[in-house]
């Protein structure tokens, strides 16, 4: 070999990919994303999930995809969906909800699951075996269904002293949404407000309701989180504004369109312990061996326009609490 050829193959070995000489690849991860409520118009997951999984390390279209699947407030479509994810070979499954999280364990029971809130009390829903020790192939995020519930009524009975009957919205076909109904009567009767039940199922069920408050007119109104009344919060929201009805949602954004209160965890918070799961479980862990956890944080949220528009004045003890306040 003349001098020539040497310099050629020293350039060429210069330029070879490292790969070539043994050098592993970095391995993209899928990610699977299921979710009760609508598709969005990006048509991928959650931003603040990731935004999260970069935080740690993770790149998108190099060391991560996601895929998402979206059942638009058509449960039944929960099981087909689970199974496409499922058929696309992804490494964990993000599932949002009570129904999903039932929908993702029955399609599977070795690809990991990891519940996002609102998913309900995973131990009395069944999911986990217990919160220190889940098993399976489940773990995540878990409501505290009982003492949540009862410091939302608190919240709202503290920021409408008169209320006497509070209208309750949720969807009874989600068995953790009916633990949390559940608890939110029981914390009402304690501080002696009767609750006016309105159970829905689809979104017919919301005229029906509003058709009965107007009939029977509550004091207040309290909308439980999940993919059904998401999709209908503006209905509600604008039939609460019209009747002039103060409201309680359980999260904060939920009051920017025009609720007067909000209670609950951020979902930017959400996703990190969420991301953390997934990352954990990228690198070897096992559901079963990852506690579920609870939200440590909850935002109170103050809509002091909607404030005004019923003639309520907030306490001042309340407003001091208060993490965001919309003037």
């Amino acid at each position: 070999m003349n001098r020539r050829d040497i310099a050629f193959a020293l350039l060429a070995l210069s330029a070879a990919p490292l790969a070539a000489f043994g050098q592993p690849a970095e391995k993209m991860f899928r990610i699977g994303f299921l979710a009760g409520g609508g598709t969005p118009p990006d048509n991928s997951a959650p931003a603040p999930l990731r935004q999260a999984m970069r935080e740690l390390g993770y790149v998108e279209g190099k060391t991560v995809a996601y895929v998402g699947r979206w059942a638009n407030a058509k449960p039944e479509r929960l099981p087909g969906l689970a199974a496409e994810l499922i058929a696309l070979k992804v490494d964990a499954i993000v599932a949002l909800g009570g129904p999903v999280n039932a929908a993702a364990r029955t399609a599977t029971a070795t690809i990991p699951i990891v519940m996002a809130g609102p998913s309900g009390d995973a131990v009395a829903t069944g999911m986990v075996t217990s919160l220190a020790r889940p098993g399976g192939n489940v773990t995540g995020l878990s409501d505290d269904a009982g003492p949540l519930s009862a410091k939302r009524i608190q919240i709202l009975k503290e920021a409408v002293p008169k209320a006497r009957r509070i209208a309750i919205l949720w969807n009874s076909d989600d068995q953790a949404m009916t633990i949390r109904y559940n608890e939110i009567d029981k914390a009402a009767r304690m501080l002696q407000v009767a609750v006016q039940p309105f159970g829905l199922r689809d979104p017919g069920d919301f005229s029906a309701a509003f058709d009965a408050m107007k009939h029977e007119r509550p004091d207040a109104l309290f909308l439980v989180a999940d993919s059904l009344t998401f999709e209908n919060r503006k209905r509600v929201a604008d039939f609460a504004e019209q009747q002039r009805i103060p409201t309680m949602y359980e999260f904060g954004a939920w009051i920017r369109g025009g609720g007067l209160l909000a209670y609950g965890p951020s979902a930017e918070d959400s996703y990190r312990v969420v991301a953390r799961f997934i990352d954990r479980i990228l690198k070897g862990a096992k559901p079963a061996d990852l506690p579920v956890e609870q939200p440590t944080r909850y935002y109170l949220a103050i809509n002091l326009k909607t404030a005004a528009a019923l003639n309520l004045t907030m306490p001042q003890a309340l407003l001091v609490r208060a993490d965001e306040v919309i003037q």
